[in-house]
Protein backbone atom coordinates (compact mmCIF):
# COMPACT_ATOMS: atom_id res chain seq x y z
CA UNK A 1 0.00 0.00 0.00
CA UNK A 2 1.10 2.87 -1.05
CA UNK A 3 1.45 6.47 1.12
CA UNK A 4 -0.83 9.36 1.91
CA UNK A 5 0.56 12.69 1.91
CA UNK A 6 0.41 16.20 0.86
CA UNK A 7 2.38 17.91 -1.50
CA UNK A 8 1.45 21.66 -1.72
CA UNK A 9 3.51 25.44 -2.48
CA UNK A 10 3.27 27.76 0.37
CA UNK A 11 4.05 30.86 1.48
CA UNK A 12 6.60 31.61 4.41
CA UNK A 13 4.17 32.89 6.19
CA UNK A 14 2.25 29.36 5.43
CA UNK A 15 -0.83 30.83 2.93
CA UNK A 16 -1.79 28.60 0.04
CA UNK A 17 -3.36 31.19 -2.10
CA UNK A 18 -3.63 34.71 -1.89
CA UNK A 19 -5.93 37.47 -1.24
CA UNK A 20 -9.86 36.75 -2.71
CA UNK A 21 -9.93 33.57 -4.03
CA UNK A 22 -12.63 31.66 -5.24
CA UNK A 23 -14.24 30.39 -8.43
CA UNK A 24 -13.10 31.98 -11.15
CA UNK A 25 -10.20 34.22 -9.41
CA UNK A 26 -8.18 30.62 -8.63
CA UNK A 27 -5.58 31.56 -5.95
CA UNK A 28 -6.26 35.48 -5.99
CA UNK A 29 -3.24 37.28 -6.20
CA UNK A 30 -0.99 34.63 -5.12
CA UNK A 31 0.15 33.19 -9.14
CA UNK A 32 3.51 33.62 -7.92
CA UNK A 33 3.74 30.69 -5.61
CA UNK A 34 3.85 28.75 -8.68
CA UNK A 35 5.63 30.83 -11.12
CA UNK A 36 8.29 28.28 -10.59
CA UNK A 37 6.37 25.28 -11.84
CA UNK A 38 7.00 27.18 -15.29
CA UNK A 39 10.33 29.29 -15.08
CA UNK A 40 12.64 26.46 -15.45
CA UNK A 41 14.34 25.26 -18.62
CA UNK A 42 14.26 21.46 -17.59
CA UNK A 43 10.49 19.54 -18.74
CA UNK A 44 9.10 17.40 -16.49
CA UNK A 45 8.84 13.64 -17.35
CA UNK A 46 5.51 13.45 -15.40
CA UNK A 47 3.14 16.34 -15.91
CA UNK A 48 2.94 17.91 -19.65
CA UNK A 49 3.74 21.54 -19.45
CA UNK A 50 6.24 21.88 -16.48
CA UNK A 51 9.38 23.40 -16.98
CA UNK A 52 11.47 22.75 -13.85
CA UNK A 53 15.01 23.88 -12.71
CA UNK A 54 16.56 20.85 -12.70
CA UNK A 55 17.02 20.20 -8.56
CA UNK A 56 13.36 21.18 -8.57
CA UNK A 57 12.80 17.91 -11.43
CA UNK A 58 14.90 15.79 -9.68
CA UNK A 59 12.74 16.48 -6.88
CA UNK A 60 9.17 17.10 -8.12
CA UNK A 61 9.02 14.14 -10.59
CA UNK A 62 9.21 10.75 -8.43
CA UNK A 63 6.60 11.99 -6.51
CA UNK A 64 4.15 13.17 -9.14
CA UNK A 65 5.19 9.34 -10.92
CA UNK A 66 4.27 7.73 -7.57
CA UNK A 67 0.56 9.42 -7.44
CA UNK A 68 -2.26 7.17 -8.11
CA UNK A 69 -5.37 9.13 -7.14
CA UNK A 70 -5.77 12.79 -5.45
CA UNK A 71 -8.09 13.75 -2.71
CA UNK A 72 -9.43 17.88 -2.74
CA UNK A 73 -11.61 19.40 -0.23
CA UNK A 74 -14.78 21.36 -2.06
CA UNK A 75 -13.45 24.83 -1.89
CA UNK A 76 -10.05 23.66 -3.88
CA UNK A 77 -12.32 22.13 -6.45
CA UNK A 78 -14.37 25.18 -7.14
CA UNK A 79 -11.61 27.63 -6.78
CA UNK A 80 -10.09 25.41 -9.54
CA UNK A 81 -13.13 25.04 -11.46
CA UNK A 82 -13.02 21.41 -11.17
CA UNK A 83 -9.72 21.35 -12.96
CA UNK A 84 -11.38 21.30 -16.14
CA UNK A 85 -13.74 18.09 -15.69
CA UNK A 86 -10.01 16.34 -14.46
CA UNK A 87 -7.46 16.11 -11.50
CA UNK A 88 -4.80 18.61 -10.44
CA UNK A 89 -2.97 15.39 -11.43
CA UNK A 90 -2.59 14.31 -14.98
CA UNK A 91 -3.31 10.66 -14.64
CA UNK A 92 -4.70 10.39 -11.35
CA UNK A 93 -8.90 10.17 -10.54
CA UNK A 94 -10.37 12.90 -8.05
CA UNK A 95 -12.00 12.27 -4.97
CA UNK A 96 -13.73 14.99 -3.50
CA UNK A 97 -14.69 15.72 0.00
CA UNK A 98 -17.88 17.62 -0.19
CA UNK A 99 -21.16 18.24 2.19
CA UNK A 100 -22.98 19.20 -1.14
CA UNK A 101 -23.96 16.74 -4.43
CA UNK A 102 -21.54 16.93 -7.33
CA UNK A 103 -21.83 19.49 -9.62
CA UNK A 104 -23.71 18.79 -13.05
CA UNK A 105 -19.88 19.23 -14.82
CA UNK A 106 -18.66 16.71 -12.77
CA UNK A 107 -17.00 13.52 -14.65
CA UNK A 108 -16.66 10.08 -13.99
CA UNK A 109 -12.82 11.38 -13.02
CA UNK A 110 -14.35 12.74 -9.76
CA UNK A 111 -16.08 10.85 -7.18
CA UNK A 112 -17.34 13.00 -4.50
CA UNK A 113 -18.04 11.96 -1.13
CA UNK A 114 -19.07 13.36 2.57
CA UNK A 115 -15.75 12.49 4.65
CA UNK A 116 -12.27 12.40 4.63
CA UNK A 117 -12.03 8.84 5.60
CA UNK A 118 -14.21 7.54 2.60
CA UNK A 119 -12.47 9.83 0.56
CA UNK A 120 -8.84 8.40 1.51
CA UNK A 121 -10.27 4.81 1.61
CA UNK A 122 -11.51 5.13 -1.90
CA UNK A 123 -8.68 6.95 -3.14
CA UNK A 124 -6.36 3.88 -1.92
CA UNK A 125 -8.22 1.17 -3.36
CA UNK A 126 -8.64 3.44 -7.29
CA UNK A 127 -4.36 3.97 -6.22
CA UNK A 128 -3.50 0.04 -5.47
CA UNK A 129 0.69 0.46 -4.71
CA UNK A 130 0.73 3.97 -5.53
CA UNK A 131 0.36 7.04 -3.41
CA UNK A 132 -2.61 9.18 -2.78
CA UNK A 133 -1.87 12.92 -2.56
CA UNK A 134 -4.21 15.70 -0.70
CA UNK A 135 -5.24 18.68 -2.19
CA UNK A 136 -5.82 21.76 0.31
CA UNK A 137 -5.79 22.98 3.51
CA UNK A 138 -9.09 21.87 5.24
CA UNK A 139 -8.67 18.26 3.97
CA UNK A 140 -4.80 17.83 5.33
CA UNK A 141 -5.97 19.01 8.41
CA UNK A 142 -9.07 16.56 8.13
CA UNK A 143 -7.12 14.22 7.63
CA UNK A 144 -3.93 14.92 9.70
CA UNK A 145 -6.81 14.78 12.44
CA UNK A 146 -7.92 11.30 11.39
CA UNK A 147 -4.24 10.03 11.95
CA UNK A 148 -3.90 9.35 8.11
CA UNK A 149 -1.32 11.42 6.99
CA UNK A 150 2.17 9.76 6.25
CA UNK A 151 4.18 12.79 4.98
CA UNK A 152 3.87 16.36 3.82
CA UNK A 153 5.97 18.04 1.43
CA UNK A 154 5.89 21.48 1.47
CA UNK A 155 7.19 23.47 -1.82
CA UNK A 156 8.24 26.90 0.07
CA UNK A 157 7.92 30.39 -1.91
CA UNK A 158 10.44 32.80 -0.35
CA UNK A 159 7.47 35.41 0.06
CA UNK A 160 5.05 37.11 2.49
CA UNK A 161 1.20 36.99 1.41
CA UNK A 162 0.01 38.58 4.23
CA UNK A 163 -3.62 36.91 3.22
CA UNK A 164 -5.51 34.19 2.16
CA UNK A 165 -5.99 30.46 2.91
CA UNK A 166 -3.41 29.05 5.41
CA UNK A 167 -2.20 25.27 4.76
CA UNK A 168 -2.82 24.56 8.40
CA UNK A 169 -6.37 24.92 10.18
CA UNK A 170 -6.40 24.39 13.71
CA UNK A 171 -5.54 20.80 15.04
CA UNK A 172 -6.55 19.18 18.27
CA UNK A 173 -3.12 18.15 19.23
CA UNK A 174 0.39 18.57 18.88
CA UNK A 175 1.76 16.80 15.85
CA UNK A 176 5.47 15.58 15.53
CA UNK A 177 7.40 15.43 12.34
CA UNK A 178 10.93 14.20 10.99
CA UNK A 179 12.45 15.92 8.37
CA UNK A 180 13.62 13.82 5.91
CA UNK A 181 14.74 16.13 3.05
CA UNK A 182 15.36 19.59 2.35
CA UNK A 183 16.19 21.03 -1.20
CA UNK A 184 16.62 24.15 -2.20
CA UNK A 185 16.16 25.40 -6.13
CA UNK A 186 15.76 28.52 -7.73
CA UNK A 187 12.39 30.00 -6.18
CA UNK A 188 11.31 27.18 -3.88
CA UNK A 189 13.02 25.60 -1.21
CA UNK A 190 11.01 21.86 -1.33
CA UNK A 191 10.71 20.48 2.39
CA UNK A 192 9.76 16.85 2.83
CA UNK A 193 8.23 15.86 6.59
CA UNK A 194 7.41 12.30 7.61
CA UNK A 195 5.08 12.24 10.93
CA UNK A 196 6.16 10.00 13.93
CA UNK A 197 4.05 7.78 14.55
CA UNK A 198 5.46 6.70 17.95
CA UNK A 199 5.70 8.98 21.23
CA UNK A 200 3.78 11.54 22.99
CA UNK A 201 1.38 13.05 20.54
CA UNK A 202 -0.87 14.99 22.38
CA UNK A 203 -0.57 18.99 23.44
Amino acid sequence: MGKVLSVMAVSVDGFVTGRNPGPGRGLGDATLLHDWYWDGDTPSTVVPGFRLSEATRRFIDPFAGRIGAMVAGRTSYDDANGWGGGSPHPTAPLFVVSHRPAPPEATPAQTFVTSIEQAIAAARTAAGDLDVGLMGGGVLTSALTAGLVDEIVIHQVPVLLGAGRRLFQELPAHIPLSLVEAVPAPGVTHLRYRLRRTGATGA
